[in-house]
């Protein structure tokens, strides 16, 4: 067996652990006991990873957790020297699965940190359980804004602010009024109030009739056929639109062949982002999209990242795997601090650690943490659907905005 596929056949092993609830167990000492990552005589941290495995955007939380594993895999699987036991929960569609398997993570698996949860409805509610037993969150995807962020840290951005990056973008571009639409959940309102507040801030208006976004209800929409006919009575000029996942496979297809297909489609970039692209075809060439990271952003720290990914999978990563593996170096870093000088590592010390790390090399580009949302400040980038070789990819067309903070 040559070195990719042993690594591959590793991992899979690994996951199939996971997948079945249970922990990487290593051995603990019995000197040590309460409620930390250990004293110098115990190196072993406990990480929470909590992510969309099933449902409606599994390939978003799949990517999440392939982007921590990558991490861990090109370190040792260690963080900041210590050996870590990782604890992965299914987040499913929402509060009602997120919660309990916060829950287990937390309370069963007593984890130091918390890191994951795709949307934003679930950030809500597994947020008031990391606040009661004082452990650090993590957020690796979009996350709706937050009032008390003293244990809450995002790797990735708030879930306004790809609309918001584009919007200036579009009205310039687009000669008319452009219409709005997405799906009726908590991360959908966000996403959308970001680009409807930006551009009519811009100038811009609306085609829908009543000059709001016309809502499709989640995620039980499959056919968007009606929606679109709505759209060319409108005298829309241009689409803006977010969706992921399943459901962006399902739109896309449908409006490649529907009677608003000659207008141009811009989106928030998850609706092209990963496999949906694949899955999408020729019918998603020449959307164009925002998002914080691409795959082809020329800088040491993508070279490697993208070099370390495709030696493990067959498609170019995405900003879920980026901004995954991004919250593992955050905890590398964090965790290497705490424990200076053989101090013992704790939930708040690595917390502490954290507000103190600067500036960070990612793949996306060099961002920080904002003082007041704990997101990061970083650069939003403009990408369209092209050939790329033989296939088609998001490639990167030009810098939008700096946001955050």
């Amino acid at each position: 067996m040559n070195v990719r596929r042993a690594s591959r056949a590793a991992r899979g092993a690994r996951r199939t652990v996971w997948a079945a609830g249970l922990a990487l167990t290593l051995t603990a000492v019995a000197a040590c006991g309460g409620g930390g990552a250990g004293s110098d005589g115990d190196k072993k941290v406990k990480i929470g990873l909590l992510a969309s495995l099933s449902g409606t955007y599994k390939a978003v939380g799949t990517d999440m957790r392939a982007g921590f594993e990558l991490y861990l895999d090109t370190h040792g699987n260690k963080l900041g020297g210590r050996e870590v036991e990782l604890s992965v929960g299914d987040e499913g569609d929402g509060p009602p699965t997120a919660v309990p398997a916060a829950t287990k993570l937390i309370k069963k698996d007593q984890v130091d940190v918390l890191t994951g949860i795709v949307g934003g409805g679930s950030f809500n509610a597994v947020l008031p359980l990391t606040k009661r037993n004082k452990i650090p969150l993590v957020g690796s995807n979009g996350r709706p804004e937050v009032k008390d962020v003293s244990n809450v840290w995002h790797t990735s951005y708030l879930s306004d602010e790809p609309g918001e990056a584009i919007a200036k973008h579009v009205k310039k571009k687009v000669d008319g009024p452009v219409y709005a639409i997405g799906p009726d959940y908590q991360g959908g309102h966000d996403e959308l109030r970001g680009f409807t507040e930006a551009f009519k801030k811009a100038g811009g208006k609306l085609a829908n009739p009543d000059g709001k976004t016309r809502w499709t209800p989640f995620p039980k929409t499959t056919n968007f056929t009606p929606y679109f006919s709505d759209i060319k009575k409108s005298g829309a000029k241009a689409v803006y639109c977010f969706y992921a996942g399943k459901a962006a496979i399902d739109f896309v297809k449908q409006y490649a062949q529907s009677d608003a297909a000659d207008l141009p489609l811009y989106s928030a970039g998850f609706l092209t982002e990963g496999s949906t692209l694949p899955a999408q075809g020729k019918a998603a060439k020449d959307i164009y999209s925002s998002l914080n990271y691409a795959a082809d952003l020329d800088n040491e720290a993508n070279r490697k990242f993208v070099a370390d990914w495709t030696a493990e999978h067959d498609t170019s990563p995405t900003t879920y795997a980026m901004s995954s593996y991004d919250a593992a170096a955050i905890l590398d870093k964090a965790i290497a601090a705490a424990g200076k000088g053989g101090k013992e590592v704790t939930s708040e010390s690595i917390n502490k650690a954290i507000d103190g790390l600067g500036q960070i090399e990612s793949p996306r580009g060099t961002w920080e943490f904002g003082d007041r949302t704990h997101a990061p400040v970083q650069k939003w980038y403009l990408r369209q659907v092209k050939p790329d070789g033989k296939k088609l990819a998001n490639v990167m067309v030009e810098d939008l905005a700096t946001l955050g903070d």
